[in-house]
């Protein structure tokens, strides 16, 4: 292979091998960077088609506590625990989209249902506080270094695993970008009685785009509560958490394959930065400063971050086909 082909693939080893040059510091932004990413492009895989969730809190949720319980308990390693984790938020995403998309519960109707559905979880952990821990949060039991307890301290390999998750996401927005569903997904999102009539299943497709991304949220969560080996409420489900993933996504762009990533590091990155700037000293004016730059990207960047750059520098977006023209000239 010629060095000019391997351009392409430098970005990719630079991300791969950077953070094991790191300091334990940098490590751990690099490695929750990874994670959300992963959970920002899960949810985009839904909301560039229109199917706004304010409740993927509670995939987050289902992902973080399945896996954990399961090992406190019985001892499961979180290898199997993780694919139950996955499979219950899946079945949870599809009893709350089956008869939304039955009765054609769209827009702001469907984000309210959802809204309603990560505070229900919300509330089922803080309740359930003889299993979980209540308010106060839980802890995986811990046994030291571990890949079969998924307890690895050591945050150079524990990246390695979330790098691979990530890629695992990256990887199904290319599918579905690169396939059939995209096409059905966009023609229910402009009308989606125009597109049943043209033989598009609505159901089948809104389902299917449900599943992968509920099924990935939990994974993410999954992952995050591993890593912090610490589960609480607030921060694992619920509607705090919920509008925390649609805003990165925004921010940094939910209809590029690395908006979401995009997002993550901006979200990430302003927030220590703040933490940094302010320290424990005027809390309240890093959060409002944080709340407010949100809320401007919303308003006056819908597109994000990768939305503006592709604006501005117009050359970084692929070429579009030239419309074919038909040939009106008379035959000779």
């Amino acid at each position: 292979m010629s060095a000019r082909r391997l351009i392409p693939y430098l970005p990719v080893a630079a991300v791969v091998a950077l953070p094991f040059f790191l300091s334990n510091y940098y490590q751990h932004l690099a490695v929750q960077i990874a994670i959300w990413s992963l959970i920002y492009t899960s949810w985009a895989l839904m909301g560039r088609f229109r199917l706004t969730s304010l409740g993927h809190g509670a995939f987050l949720g289902v992902g973080a506590y399945v896996p954990t319980l399961l090992w406190n308990n019985y001892g499961v390693s979180p290898w199997l625990g993780i694919p139950v984790a996955m499979a219950l938020a899946v079945a949870l995403g599809l009893i709350i989209g089956y008869p939304c998309s039955r009765q054609k519960v769209i827009g702001h109707y469907f984000a309210l249902v959802t809204l309603a559905l990560g505070q229900v979880v919300l509330l089922v952990i803080v309740a359930a506080r003889e299993v979980t821990g209540g308010s106060l949060g839980m802890t995986p039991h811990p046994v030291g270094y571990s890949w079969y307890a998924l307890q690895i301290p050591d945050r150079a390999q524990f990246y390695a695993l979330a790098l691979a998750a990530w890629f695992l996401g990256l990887a199904v927005w290319r599918w579905v970008d690169r396939s059939m569903i995209r096409f059905a997904l966009e023609s229910i999102a402009e009308d989606e009685d125009a597109a049943e009539s043209a033989g598009v299943d609505v159901l089948r497709e809104k389902l299917k785009i449900t599943a992968l991304s509920t099924g990935l949220t939990a994974l993410g969560g999954a992952l995050y509560a591993q890593y912090l080996m610490y589960l609480s409420p607030d921060a694992m489900s619920g509607v705090g958490i919920s509008l925390q993933i649609v805003f990165a996504a925004i921010a940094g762009g939910m209809y590029s394959m690395l908006g979401p990533t995009v997002g993550a590091v901006f979200t990430i990155g302003l927030n220590e930065g703040l933490r940094v700037l302010f320290g424990t000293h005027f809390i309240g004016a890093s959060n409002t400063i944080y709340g407010a730059m949100l809320v401007a990207f919303i308003i006056f960047m819908p597109r994000g971050i990768v939305g503006l750059f592709e604006k501005l520098w117009p050359r970084a977006r692929p070429p579009a086909s030239p419309p074919v023209v038909p040939d009106t000239q008379p035959a000779e």
